[in-house]
């Protein structure tokens, strides 16, 4: 007897299903994966701002040095000048 109604067997092994836990795992590593990458992200940036806020600060330094050599001259040329944060705004 001869049954023709069966499924051919697949030379292929049948693949298992899986299992919640393992699709829970799999999510977290993947979560895990995309934070360290974004971690590293973050941290690129941060560096960067700080060199810019390091930068900025020397330029502030420099220009702050550079004002009071500034007044320094102008006192010395001439001391009678009003200075313009001894001067009322107009609306006084």
């Amino acid at each position: 007897m001869n049954d023709d109604t069966q499924l051919p067997k697949s030379n292929t092994a049948a693949i298992p299903s899986r299992t919640p836990l393992e699709d829970r795992l799999e999510a977290l590593e993947s979560r895990l994966a995309f934070q360290d990458d974004w971690l590293e992200t973050l941290d690129k940036l941060v560096r960067e701002q700080a060199g810019e806020i390091e930068r900025l600060t020397r330029v502030n330094v420099l220009l702050r040095e550079r004002l009071r050599e500034q007044r320094q001259a102008i006192d010395d040329l001439g001391g009678d000048l009003p200075r313009p944060e001894d001067e009322l705004p107009p609306h006084y």
